[in-house]
């Protein structure tokens, strides 16, 4: 046994799952499959999954035959430790090329594991063969989700209309990232560096600030640990307003949602674009619907804003880009991992160390006027950053505003093509 796969084992003999999991992932490519499925055995006893641990027992009695290696690989996709499912599904596709339900298997675990050009080298095996509905829809997917826009555009021509209504949203929805990454190309460069072009092609949705830190130390405009500030919510909120004269968009009213987060942002939304407020509606037309997380709305109520109203905008302060929410911004302000709400309970160092602050008590009023008269002045960070002036994001807007804020707002689980460290 490896000394990886030795490391592994002792965290596991330790009762440590979470680690045991951390130190299988780099090594899973690599091991021995039966060895691989002996531990995963162990783990899946340990837990209680008693479906994985049989598929891995059977594996380990025979780690070359295709039944075997395609019920572990299932199981672990089922139980959420797709890198696990990954080699076995390989080698089963290895020894019967044409199974389908292999391939399909295969591309979702590399799916939700976010190897989307893996995804399309997969599925590009048997390029000639695909049948459309999902496998080809799949490799225009992928393909867009690896950045590669002209083998998306080039699968998208041989992708013919769907006969069966269930893929009409997949088409929809293939089609609309293309026309809004043809958009984001004309604007900007559009390459892995390009995090505000692929968010808008991905979602539909601007992102209003990179971050200004780490952007070339792996951040790429993203935050992964960030502890928000009244200003940083200002800086938020001018953003959405120029994105709006940028749109040409003219809003009637700030639509508040019952969070009391949402509820402080929307007060100070009102109040820096002008406007007035109205509590949420799902089908109130021309508004903006302030958001600060949409992570933390309750699942119903979020659900209620994928059918966009007409003329509704929505705003969210703090998507997190390593869990996205179930309904996409129109316009966040920034991407990060982690956040603290600036009025939330905080962690400060002292002369004495760390110390925990309490949330800030405050009527919402109060803390939304502190967000209004917060100095909104760009922070210039560490200098690495690629240019996001308000001239810049302008310009990026007005050249995409014509496949902006139509559709559904779909969820889309991957961070893209543009890579970013994250904490796990």
């Amino acid at each position: 046994m490896t000394n990886e796969l030795g490391s592994a084992r002792k965290l596991l003999d330790a009762g440590d799952v979470p680690g045991t999991v951390r130190a299988l992932r780099p090594i899973a490519g690599t091991v021995p499959l039966r060895d691989l499925a002996q531990l995963v055995r162990r783990l899946a006893e340990t837990v209680g999954f008693d479906d994985l641990a049989e598929a891995a027992e059977a594996l380990a009695r025979k780690p070359d035959h295709p039944q075997a290696l395609y019920d572990f690989g299932y199981g672990c996709v089922e139980r959420g430790v797709s890198f696990l499912a990954v080699p076995a599904l390989r080698r089963a596709l290895q020894q019967v090329p044409d199974a389908r339900s292999l391939r399909t298997e295969l591309v979702s675990a590399l799916e939700r594991e976010h190897r989307h050009a893996e995804a399309v080298a997969v599925l590009s095996e048997r390029e000639a063969q695909l049948p459309p509905w999902p496998e080809r829809y799949l490799l225009v997917h992928h393909s867009l989700l690896a950045g590669d826009l002209s083998r998306a555009k080039d699968s998208y021509g041989r992708l013919p209309t769907p006969d069966d209504s269930k893929w009409e949203w997949a088409h929809e929805r293939v089609s609309g990232m293309l026309r809004r990454a043809e958009l984001a190309a004309s604007a900007g460069p559009l390459d892995l560096r390009d995090l505000r072009g692929w968010h808008y092609a991905l979602t539909g949705g601007y992102l209003g600030l990179l971050s200004p830190y780490g952007f070339d130390a792996g951040m790429s405009g993203r935050y992964a640990y960030l502890q928000d500030s009244f200003e940083q919510c200002r800086r938020g909120l001018d953003r959405l307003a120029l994105v709006l004269r940028a749109a040409d968009r003219a809003p009637r009213s700030v639509s508040l949602l019952p969070g009391r987060s949402d509820r402080i942002l929307g007060l100070a939304a009102a109040e820096v674009l002008g406007l007035p407020t109205e509590s949420y509606a799902p089908h109130r037309v021309d508004t903006v619907v302030v958001a600060y997380e949409l992570n933390a709305l309750d699942p119903d109520l979020a659900v209620s804003l994928r059918e966009r109203a007409e003329g509704q905008i929505l705003f969210e302060q703090a998507t997190c880009w390593t869990d996205p929410p179930v309904v996409s911004a129109d316009v966040s302000a920034t991407l990060s991992q982690v956040v603290v709400e600036p009025w939330g309970a905080r962690m400060r160092i002292g002369d004495d160390g760390a110390e925990q602050l309490p949330p800030d008590a405050r009527p919402e009023e109060e803390i939304a006027a502190d967000v209004v008269c917060a100095d909104g002045a760009p922070d210039p960070g560490d200098g690495a950053t690629p240019d996001d002036s308000d001239a810049t994001l302008a310009v990026f807007v007005t050249a995409t505003a014509s496949a902006w804020s139509a559709g559904p707002r779909a969820h889309l689980d991957s961070p893209g093509p543009v890579p970013s460290s994250r904490f796990t």
